[in-house]
């Protein structure tokens, strides 16, 4: 089309969108962004992009989170003014917190109309100022194409995060001559934060390592966002240091590796809080020292060394003081790195230093391994889980938040950008319409959802989506009858007072409730046909929903109680401690 041509702003819009890189759209119309569902129309005709009707809008943006946090891809959501655009707030909230790169488009009244508290108006832009990465609202359709994609840009560069754009109704529909502009030409001052990082800083990093005898690498989101799992790898087996994940960095590094100490933190392994305890140099990577992941922040590894590295400045120094403080993208320092140690002799690094470390843990997971309950007549969620797991290795996982989210990071064995969870936020149903996403992202793979009984409650409507497009998601909802991390909590915090975390009364069946979307529904509550059961869902062509029943009373363990250090783990009937008496 020339630049000439005269075009609406909803035709700016959908045209800067494709030209970015997306066919998926997730979302829910409305009166305010009708325009732009109207020129949707007429792309969708042409096969150009597809629309995916959620059934809530907070299911339309986790929908798009997923399918980002998936891909890599930014995940774009539309939903339309007043009510449409403040059910977007939880799932932005969501992204933001867990650096997700995501456009919201909101509809707006028309622009004569703001500030007059028309029908269906709300200020989207003021209620999400705290939330989003950058906001914008268009005003003028001659903007249309740059902010698009500057969007985009932002989106994605350096941190990741989620961009909202609020446009009014007319600007839709006005008229203009149109000029496409590329991400590619956009300039922002302040918004390129990588940069070259000096040799000093790798000759310190590498003095640090080569001085320490108990080394651990503390790995976050940041590695699975920049791509650079593979990198981390080679990192740890060339100096043999052993790698510990928070819930986002779940997949840097399969949990059977032996370097592998899997999940840290508040329900973390023993052995990967034993050892953050211990260690002499904590090289945290993409990290951000999260009070569930840390404890008591003083005591959390409180004698070592750090060297922290990330994108965000704002990261360095918050949470604790590191010795050595890289800003960049993790891609492009740990390659350079690498490239910096070619120049050293093999023989010049001695990793004998950290044989009897290594050896130190591996008697700790031998002491305090993650146990799967055995001979006993229930059903378990972590048996479930571990079966699950060995049966499909490569299947992308989306999971609620709970007793099963933590009970799935320690159980799961996933591969990089194949586990989607609410880490920051912790929002309950997240995780079924997150699947929605993932299985568009990936439409030939298994995607397997794990769920509460209660979160699952919270966005089931997002069954009727799966419905419609005859999805193939595998939906797991461990059903214990109640709110199960807040019933533990309860139990050990609370005096066992049990204020409104039963879910049993009210709650529906689950089999039933899966026919009448026309999906199947599957149950279990018994080990004997647990196997048979999962192997029926796992293998099934179409969507299912398997209720499994398991013991309402069940804890998940090890816990770090509120107020104390790593070291000092709740659970299995007694006390873990490392800590000296």
């Amino acid at each position: 089309m020339s630049s000439d041509c005269f075009v609406s702003g909803s035709y700016a819009l959908i045209d800067t969108l494709t030209r970015n890189g997306t066919y998926h759209i997730f979302g829910y119309p409305g009166g305010a962004i009708l325009p732009i569902y109207d020129e949707l129309f007429r792309w969708e005709e042409k096969n150009l992009v597809r629309h995916i009707l959620c059934r809530h809008e907070q299911g339309a943006v986790h929908a798009a989170d997923g399918y980002a946090r998936s891909s890599g891809k930014v995940g774009i959501c539309f939903a339309t003014s007043g009510p449409g655009a403040t059910n977007l707030v939880t799932g932005i909230a969501t992204a933001q917190m867990d650096s997700v790169p995501i456009i919201l488009i909101t509809g707006q009244v028309a622009r004569p109309f703001i500030g007059t508290d028309a029908f269906q108006e709300v200020d989207i832009f003021g209620i999400t100022l705290p939330i989003v990465k950058h906001s914008y609202v268009v005003r003028d359709p001659r903007d249309m194409s740059r902010i698009v994609s500057e969007a985009f840009f932002i989106a994605q560069n350096g941190r990741p995060g989620p961009v909202l754009i609020d446009i009014p109704k007319d600007v839709g529909l006005e008229k203009f001559p149109y000029q496409f502009i590329s991400k590619f030409n956009i300039n922002l001052p302040g918004c390129n934060v990588t940069k070259d990082v000096k040799e000093k800083h790798f000759d310190t990093f590498l003095n640090l390592i080569k001085q320490s005898s108990q080394p651990l690498l503390y790995v976050g989101g940041g590695v699975i966002n920049s791509d650079s799992s593979h990198l981390i790898q080679i990192l740890a087996e060339k100096f043999q240091i052993p790698i510990t994940t928070t819930l986002m960095g779940k997949g840097v590094i399969q949990e059977n590796h032996p370097l592998s100490l899997g999940m840290l933190g508040m329900h973390g392994t023993a052995y990967a809080n034993f050892a953050v305890s211990e260690c002499d140099l904590l090289i945290a990577l993409g990290a951000r020292f999260d009070d569930r992941v840390t404890g008591k922040l003083d005591e959390f590894a409180c004698n070592a060394q750090v060297v922290h590295i990330d994108v965000d400045l704002a990261e360095l120094g918050k949470n604790r003081i590191p010795q050595v403080a890289i800003v960049g993208d993790l891609r492009i320092v740990m390659r350079n790195f690498l490239s910096y140690l070619e120049k050293f002799k093999k023989n010049d690094f001695n990793i004998d230093l950290t044989i009897s470390w290594l050896q130190r843990i591996s008697v700790w997971k031998k002491q305090y391994p993650l146990l799967v309950p055995k001979n006993v007549s229930f059903l378990s969620a972590q048996e479930i889980l571990y079966y699950i797991s060995k049966a499909k290795p490569s299947a992308y996982y989306t999971t609620d938040v709970g007793q099963h989210q933590m009970w799935s990071a320690q159980f799961l064995n996933v591969l990089p950008r194949h586990w989607m969870s609410s880490s920051g936020l912790g929002t309950m149903g997240y995780g079924l319409p997150a699947a929605i996403g993932v299985q568009f992202a990936h439409i030939h793979k298994q995607v397997i959802c794990v769920s509460g009984d209660a979160s699952f409650q919270m966005n089931l409507q997002e069954l009727g989506t799966i419905a419609q497009y005859n999805l193939p998601i595998k939906i797991l909802v461990i059903n214990n009858k109640w709110q199960g991390m807040v019933r533990q909590w309860q139990q050990a915090f609370y005096g066992e007072r049990y204020s409104h975390s039963n879910m049993e009364k009210g709650s529906p069946d689950l089999v039933k409730l899966a026919h009448a979307f026309g999906i199947l529904g599957l149950e279990v509550h018994l080990r004997s046909n647990m196997e048979s059961v999962i192997d029926e869902f796992l293998n099934y062509k179409g969507p299912v929903i398997l209720n499994c029943i398991v013991k309402e009373t069940a804890n998940c363990y090890p816990m770090v109680a509120p107020g104390k250090s790593n070291a000092q783990m709740i659970g299995l009937g007694k006390n873990y401690s490392t800590t000296k008496t």
